[in-house]
């Protein structure tokens, strides 16, 4: 069945469901297949849970006229979702990045909600399954699609932009992380620049970071697309300064027709967000949103993700950062830490998973970064940082499990704290510990 004959059934149906555990009323249920599961074997179940039709790839004992045979169920599911983007006439805003782009993508819904009808990627929806179902949410009354990219190999970007088609973009930044997918940090430039290359051969909107180098120098290498700088320097389509950042940011804004500065206080931790936050209202500037509407929109944006999100506890005040780690992003959350001001500072870091033949040197320069810290106490988590137990001055666990003992044995008080890792670690665990 191609995409243009399924068409229909999801207009009748346009929710998408792919998991019989959260089945929608009145759905299309895509029997997706996976190293460890087989939708076609829950395809009955589906169905009997309210599910319209089910998209299958393999045969179906009772021959009930609700199975829609495909050849291959996730084929089926992206070439909907790129016919479904064919038909909408409006702006699809196209993020990646090493760092920060959840947060930002966030953070442009925040500021274009409060003028325009949006639609933006649900949670960190950003691969090969992630993208088209998120294209295929953008309902008729949607004004402007906001779609997050991810990738950890060459190839990626450029083919989840033939399903989203962005006419404009963004890449939040470019850093050493999924070094096992990409190879090198060259790797990693190519990759995300394949979001340059449609927004080029597409002549679309790219919003660039103007004083990042790295960025600056790629998008120099293309040509078609048209620019929108934001940044800290004052020749940039917008530019902006961090006020301070103890531990909330409080930044200033400004544009060339602006008359005079904008400040804003938000609920983000973490200088490193500063550039974020200007991505965002470079965004909500170009399509006319006024600047008491981005600033009452940066205002209200409350991070709920793990990621620059500030806790308080019954002992200690958390910065929680644990989402997602890499070098780069390490480095920030150190510098970050250094700046603020508190009596007592902890670190706490566990593994950077998918580091590739540099996990060992990449580890060994975060611990000699968080040393730099100088924190009362400074713990490492996970068998790549076990590796270096021989360091003076620091803690070293091989699990996370290890770790809350550890804390709860000998219990941290009136502590700023940092938490940062990989998802994988599970560092929610340690959060009760503090």
């Amino acid at each position: 069945m191609e995409a243009a004959s399924l068409y229909p059934y999801f207009r009748k149906y346009p929710a998408i469901s792919t998991d019989t555990r959260n089945i929608q009323p009145n759905s299309l249920f895509f029997a997706l297949k996976g190293e460890r599961f087989n939708g076609n074997r829950f395809a009955a179940q589906a169905l009997e849970k309210g599910a319209s039709y089910a998209i299958v790839d393999e045969p179906q004992a009772d021959g009930d006229e609700r199975y829609l045979y495909v050849s291959d169920v996730l084929i089926a599911l992206q070439a909907l979702a790129r016919y479904h983007r064919s038909q909408l006439q409006i702006p699809v805003i196209g993020i990646t990045g090493t760092n920060g782009k959840t947060t930002t993508k966030e953070l442009i819904q925040a500021v274009l909600s409060q003028q325009f009808h949006t639609y933006a990627t649900k949670g960190n929806l950003n691969n090969h399954i992630g993208v088209p179902l998120s294209v295929l949410s953008i309902s008729p009354q949607t004004e402007i699609a906001i779609i997050e990219m991810g990738a950890n190999h060459v190839g990626e970007i450029a083919f989840l932009c033939e399903i989203a088609r962005p006419t404009h973009g963004l890449i939040t930044n470019v850093g050493r992380a999924h070094l096992e997918g990409f190879g090198n940090f060259e790797g990693v430039k190519k990759a995300k620049g394949e979001l340059y290359d449609f927004l080029a051969a597409q002549r679309g909107t790219l919003f660039l970071q103007n004083d990042n180098p790295t960025l600056r120098e790629m998008a120099a290498a293309r040509s078609g697309q048209q620019l929108v700088t934001y940044g800290f320097s004052p020749e940039n389509s917008v530019s902006g300064e961090l006020i301070s950042a103890d531990p909330l940011l409080h930044i200033q804004w400004t544009t060339p027709d602006s008359d005079g500065h904008h400040a804003v206080h938000t609920q983000l931790t973490g200088a490193y967000n500063t550039e974020n936050i200007l991505a965002a209202i470079s965004i909500a500037r170009h399509f006319g949103v006024p600047p008491e509407y981005i600033n009452r929109g940066i205002s209200e944006y409350t991070p709920t993700n793990n990621r620059s999100q500030l806790t308080k506890t019954e002992h200690n005040t958390l910065i929680c950062d644990y989402y997602n780690a890499n070098a780069s992003s390490m480095a920030a959350a150190l510098e970050n830490l250094r700046t603020l001001h508190a009596d007592q500072k902890v670190v706490v870091l566990g593994d950077m998973f998918e580091m590739g033949d540099d996990t060992h040197e990449e580890h060994r320069k975060v611990v000699e970064a968080a040393l730099l810290v100088q924190a009362v106490r400074t713990l490492f988590v996970g068998k790549a940082f076990y590796e270096h137990r021989q360091q003076a001055g620091a803690e070293f666990y091989e699990t996370t499990a290890a770790a809350k003992d550890a804390l709860t044995q000998q219990p941290i008080q009136n502590a700023l704290v940092l938490l940062k890792a990989s998802r994988g670690m599970a560092f929610e665990k340690l959060v009760d510990a503090l």
